[in-house]
């Protein structure tokens, strides 16, 4: 094992070396790392889960060029986040500024763009238009600018000009500083607390602090204006907590000013992905186990409600997603939301927002979204969190056959109970077993390791209400184990819902029962045998899924066991 990691160190060092070689602002880094701590700097394209639980690392991986991220362990304190790209020298900032005058004096009303690839171009342009490369120039050094009839003209070197184009469309097209966080895929939320380090919380590492800091609550309240700007709506003094998409979908909360946040502006994002993480990784994870995942792949496949609960940062976006792979191929689906972030495979989706009235205009809430949704005849209504009024019509909803997919903040199933039944939603006590199925989600410490992961602690079948008990009855079909960390199964005989509902639906009688778990444990050995196998893609996933559709579990499963791959995209 010791060889195997000397080995791995050993090609690291090269990998290292060789792509530094191509980028002189990684290679300064290295060196001047190398010369202050004489720790080594190990080189990954990709990271892996197993990376977190080495107690000591120091790891360099790319973001996209030329963006690198450096992440290392200190002693007694967080991981230390460092976003390694281009920069012009501390003595060439007011370059900027002169760039900024010449490429002004350039454009016209015949410069514009759309998208953000346009805008790039037209900077990059623009700046080539102004720059002059000299070679012969030392490291970090400029001529003064001079002027050439009406054009300005800045005598540089290539180094220098690229820190400058990076600089220039990171703040003018991108999100400036936060720009490498938002290209990171391990990164899961950015916080600025105030005045002060960024800090995000990392898929591998944790909680990390980062080189990015704002020195002055000048400085952050200029930041927070524009970064609020950038996603359409603008904060003031009247109007100083926004929430809002930024343009890659993200989710971003922000407080201006310090009127209401004692150590100035402060603003969270939580990061999101076009392409959602697959069920089989979350089985990989552990987050769910195989059966479970195949449970609700049956219950969805037979038009169940299931809603996703848990506080807040459990995963319940995340696993509402990963499962909508298990929805019929050719269902109609509507998704209702305040910030989109469910994202579906199916080409019949509908995808709907929230809309908040600005200077008199209407808002449009979700409750009015789910009343529409109704008329839309749809297979499944998908709510991405439900909070309050809506949830009535929610609850509509499935009582005249509408599956509702959504999530919910609650921590138990008595949780989920307490809040539908009580102010402000108030839902009758009668109505509670409409909804099929409650997962019960949480971040969980994991005894074994010490470190925090997400794990599906219940899947509870809704059973029904006794009024003269006053009385809930639920099933907990799925448990979590925290001890030995596995999911455990109550078993056969154990199901409202597979063997008084599914079995039926599937065209067997009661003594048929068993055919009904022949089925979940056939689909559940699929999802395992894709772990086994590495596939973790969720378009190969929902391939997979939809051939299941198309010529039946069995089948496809004994094509699995004959080596087939059935995941990859079928014509």
């Amino acid at each position: 094992m010791a060889v195997q990691a000397s080995q791995q160190r050993s090609a690291g060092s090269a990998d290292i070396r060789r792509i530094a070689s191509r980028f002189p602002h990684l290679q300064r880094y290295i060196l001047e790392w190398s010369r202050k701590t004489g720790r080594p700097i190990e080189y990954r394209e990709q990271l892996s889960r197993d990376l977190r639980h080495l107690k000591s690392f120091s790891i360099i991986y790319p973001v996209g060029d030329p963006i690198f991220i450096h992440i290392y362990s200190r002693e007694g304190e967080r991981p230390y986040y460092n976003a390694v790209t281009p920069q012009a020298p501390p003595e060439a900032r007011e370059l900027l500024t002169l760039v900024e005058e010449g490429m002004a004096a350039l454009i016209d009303a015949t410069k514009t763009f759309i998208t953000k690839e346009e805008h790039e171009q037209l900077l990059i342009e623009l700046l080539d238009q102004i720059i002059v490369v000299d070679d012969s120039l030392e490291l970090w050094e400029y001529n003064e600018a001079r002027r050439k009839g009406k054009l300005l003209a800045i005598y540089v070197n290539q180094e220098t000009l690229d820190a400058l184009r990076f600089e220039m469309v990171m703040e003018k097209v991108y999100l400036g500083p936060l720009e490498p966080f938002i290209r990171d895929q391990y990164i899961e939320d950015i916080s600025c607390d105030g005045v002060g380090p960024v800090f995000v919380e990392h898929k591998i590492f944790g909680s990390c602090e980062t080189n990015v800091r704002f020195n002055d609550a000048e400085e952050l309240d200029g930041f927070v204006l524009r970064l609020s700007e950038r996603a359409g709506r603008p904060v003031t003094y009247r109007r100083p907590i926004v929430d809002a998409t930024l343009p890659d979908g993200s989710r971003i909360n922000i407080v201006f000013g310090s009127d209401i946040s004692r150590r100035g502006s402060n603003f969270t994002i939580r990061k999101f992905s076009e392409k959602p993480v697959s069920i089989t990784s979350l089985i990989q994870w552990g987050t769910l186990s195989a059966l479970e995942a195949a449970y609700l792949w049956l219950l969805l496949e037979y038009g169940f409600s299931i809603w996703f609960c848990g506080e807040t940062a459990s995963g319940k976006t995340t696993a509402l997603r990963a499962a909508c792979v298990f929805i019929n191929p050719k269902a109609k689906i509507i998704s209702i939301e305040d910030t989109p972030e469910i994202i579906v495979p199916h080409d019949n989706w509908v995808r709907e927002v929230t809309r908040q009235g600005e200077q008199g205009e209407p808002s449009v809430e979700l409750f009015d979204l789910l009343k529409a949704a109704l008329r839309q005849r749809p297979n499944f209504i998908i709510v991405g969190e439900i909070r309050g009024a809506e949830a009535a019509v929610a609850f509509q909803a499935m009582q005249t056959g509408h599956p509702v997919l959504a999530t919910f903040h609650a921590g138990s199933v008595e949780k989920v109970i307490q809040r539908l039944t009580g102010d402000p939603i108030n839902i009758p006590k009668t109505y509670i077993d409409i909804l099929n199925c409650v997962v019960i989600q949480s971040a969980v410490r994991i005894p074994r390791t010490g470190k925090v992961e997400r794990r599906i602690l219940s899947v509870n079948e809704m059973a029904g209400y006794d009024p003269s008990m006053d009385r809930f009855d639920f099933i907990e079909l799925f448990s979590w184990d925290a001890v030995d960390d596995v999911h455990v199964f109550r078993g056969e005989g154990n199901s409202f819902l597979l063997e008084t509902k599914i079995l039926t639906l599937m065209g067997f009688s009661r003594r048929d029962a068993r055919r009904v778990y022949d089925e979940l444990e056939r689909r559940a050995w699929i999802l395992q045998r894709l772990v086994e196998l590495g596939i973790t893609d969720y378009e190969q996933v929902w391939n997979v899924v939809k051939l299941c559709y198309d010529e039946g579990v069995a089948m496809v499963a004994e094509r699995i066991e004959r080596g087939e791959s059935v995941w990859l995209r079928q014509k």
